[in-house]
C-alpha cells in the first residue's frame, strides 16, 4: 500500500496530526515545526507528483488513471480504498498543497489554542487530499465529509463576528447537501453493475460497465449536482458561503476558499457528468440558468458590499458559478476553461483571503469606509492586493484572463440561441468584476488616509511575505506558460466526452 505516492498525501496530514499531539499547547515553536515540514514535503511531493505525471504523458502512458491501486475495505458491499489520479486530480493535489503550505505561515500567529486550531486544520486537509486520490465512491464521500466536519469548530472557535451563528448555518447547509449527494452516490452503485453483475463502487468499473436507465439517471444526475452543487455555491444554495468566509480565520477562509470549493466542482464532474451522461445532455440547461444567475447575481452582489471579506466572499460566488457553468456546456475547450478557473480562483482567493486577513490584523477592521491610502502604509499589502484584484479581474498576464477567456470561447461554442444567451449574460460579470475591484482598491489603497492611528502600522512581515510570495508566483506562472495545464489535462477528457457523446438521445 505505502508503495504508492498517492497514500502518502493521506499519510502525511495524518503524520501531522499525530506531530501536533506530542507537543505542548505552550510550546509554539514546535507546533509550528510541525506544520511547516510537514506542508513542504506536502508541498514537494505535489510537484514531483506532477512532474511524474506529465513526463508518463510525454512517454505515451494514456491510460485513464495513473498511479492506481486498491485495496479491500469492507468486502460484504465491496468497498474499496481504491485511489489514482489523471490530469484534473493532479493539479487539484498540487492546488491544495501550495494553500495548505501558504495557509500555515498565514496563520503563524494563530491565537488561542494554536495546536488545536492545527490538529483540525490538518484534519480538514486530509479529507481534501484523501477526496482527489479516490477513485472509489464510498471512500471519496468519507473523504468529502471529513473535509467538512472540521469546519465547523474551525470557524465557532478561532472565528470572527457571528462565527457561531455562521459556523452553524455553514454546518447544516453543507450536511443538507450531502444527504442529497448520499441518496445519488447510493442509487448509482446499486444500478453500477449489469444483469447479474457485481455491485461496485469504482468509477472507472461503473464508466464501463453500468448501463444506467435513462428515468433514474435524470433523478441521481439532480441529487449529486445538487449535492455538490450545494458545496460549489450554486444558486440558490449559495447563502452559506459568504457568511462562512466573512467570519472563518484566515488560513481556513483560504483553505475553504480556495480548495474545499472546488471539491464541488470537481465532484459534478467526475461523477454527475461522467456517470450519469444521459441525463447531463438532457437536464444540463437546468443548471446553465441557476449558475448563470450565480455568476451575475454574485458580481452585483460584491459591487454592494463593504466588507471586505464579504466582498471576497460574493466573488467566489461568481467565479465558482464559472466553474460548473463551464462543466454544463458538455465540449473539452469549456471544461478546459473550468479546470483553469477552479486553478485560478483557488490561488487569487486564497491570496484575496491571506491579505485581507492580514490587513485586518493591523487595522481591526474590514470596513472599507474605514479605510484609505494604505498604499503609503504598508506598500508591500498594497502591492500584492492589487495583483489579487487584477487577477480577479482578468488581466492578461495573470491566471484570471487565461481562465476566463477559455471558459467564454468554449461556452460560446454551442450555437443554439439559448446557450448564446447565457454566455453573454455571463460575460457581463467581467465587466461588473472590473467595477468592484477598481472601487475596493481606490477606496483601501489610495487617496488620503482616514484614520491617523493607522499611520503608525508596519508592513508585512516575513512570513506573510512568504505565504504571498508563494501564491503570486502560481497566479503569474499559470497566467504566463498556461500550455503545461493543457497538457496534463487533455487526455483526461476523452472518456469523458466519449461517455456524453455516447449519452446523447
Amino acid at each position: 500500500m505505502f508503495e504508492n505516492i498517492l497514500i502518502w498525501f493521506v499519510v502525511i496530514p495524518i503524520a501531522m496530526m499525530a506531530g501536533l499531539g506530542l507537543c505542548r499547547n505552550s510550546s509554539m515553536n514546535a507546533i509550528r515545526t510541525v506544520m511547516v515540514i510537514c506542508s513542504t514535503v506536502l508541498l514537494g511531493l505535489a510537484i514531483w507528483l506532477c512532474c511524474d505525471f506529465l513526463r508518463l504523458r510525454e512517454m505515451g502512458v494514456t491510460d485513464e488513471m495513473l498511479f492506481t491501486g486498491s485495496w479491500m475495505w469492507y468486502a460484504p458491499l465491496n468497498i474499496h480504498l481504491a485511489v489514482g489520479v489523471d490530469g484534473i486530480s493532479v493539479l487539484m493535489i498540487l492546488l491544495s498543497a501550495i494553500i495548505v503550505f501558504a495557509g500555515t505561515f498565514a496563520s503563524w500567529k494563530i491565537n488561542p489554542l494554536p495546536k488545536n486550531f492545527f490538529l483540525w486544520y490538518a484534519l480538514l486537509s486530509t479529507g481534501v487530499f484523501g477526496f482527489f486520490i479516490s477513485i472509489d465512491i464510498f471512500t471519496m464521500f468519507m473523504f468529502y465529509e471529513v473535509a467538512l466536519i472540521p469546519m465547523y469548530l474551525l470557524i465557532g472557535v478561532w472565528g470572527t463576528g457571528r462565527k457561531e451563528y455562521s459556523a452553524m448555518k455553514l454546518t447544516l447547509m453543507l450536511m443538507g447537501g450531502s444527504a442529497f449527494l448520499m441518496l445519488g452516490l447510493l442509487g448509482i452503485y446499486w444500478h453500477s453493475a449489469p444483469q447479474g453483475g457485481v455491485l461496485t463502487w469504482n468509477i472507472l468499473e461503473i464508466s464501463h460497465n453500468a448501463a444506467i436507465d435513462a428515468d433514474w439517471q435524470y433523478m441521481l444526475f439532480c441529487f449529486t449536482f445538487v449535492g455538490f452543487g450545494v458545496l460549489g455555491a450554486m444558486f440558490p444554495f449559495h447563502t452559506w458561503s459568504p457568511d462562512g468566509h466573512a467570519s472563518a480565520p484566515t488560513a481556513v477562509s483560504m483553505l475553504h476558499a480556495g480548495v474545499l470549493m472546488k471539491l464541488g466542482g470537481y465532484g459534478c464532474f467526475r461523477i454527475a457528468i461522467f456517470l450519469l451522461p444521459q441525463a447531463a445532455n438532457q437536464l444540463a440547461w437546468i443548471f446553465i440558468i441557476l449558475t448563470g444567475v450565480s455568476i451575475v447575481y454574485g458580481a452585483f452582489s460584491a459591487c454592494v458590499q463593504t466588507d471586505l471579506k464579504y466582498i471576497n466572499a460574493y466573488s467566489s460566488v461568481s467565479h465558482c458559478g464559472m466553474v460548473l457553468f463551464a462543466i454544463l456546456m458538455l465540449n473539452t475547450t469549456a471544461m478546459t476553461g473550468a479546470i483553469m478557473q477552479m486553478l485560478s480562483h483557488g490561488l487569487m482567493t486564497a491570496l484575496f483571503f491571506a491579505l485581507i486577513g492580514m490587513i485586518y490584523g493591523r487595522t481591526h477592521t474590514r470596513d472599507i469606509r474605514q479605510m484609505g491610502g494604505l498604499m503609503k502604509i504598508m506598500p508591500y499589502l498594497g502591492v500584492c492586493y492589487m495583483i489579487a484584484g487584477f487577477a480577479s479581474l482578468g488581466l492578461p498576464g495573470l491566471s484570471g484572463f487565461v481562465a476566463e477567456m477559455t471558459i467564454f470561447v468554449g461556452s460560446f461554442q454551442d450555437a443554439d440561441v439559448f446557450h448564446r444567451i447565457f454566455v453573454i449574460a455571463a460575460t457581463t460579470a467581467i465587466v461588473i468584476t472590473a467595477v468592484y475591484i477598481l472601487r475596493v482598491v481606490g477606496k483601501l489603497l489610495l487617496g488620503p488616509v482616514q484614520d491617523d492611528h493607522h499611520l503608525s502600522l508596519t508592513d508585512a512581515t516575513w512570513f506573510e511575505r512568504l505565504s504571498t510570495v508563494t501564491l503570486i508566483l502560481c497566479i503569474a506562472g499559470i497566467g504566463c506558460f498556461p500550455n503545461w495545464i493543457n497538457e496534463a489535462i487533455q487526455h483526461s477528457f476523452a472518456p469523458i466526452i466519449a461517455a456524453i457523446q455516447g449519452g446523447v438521445i
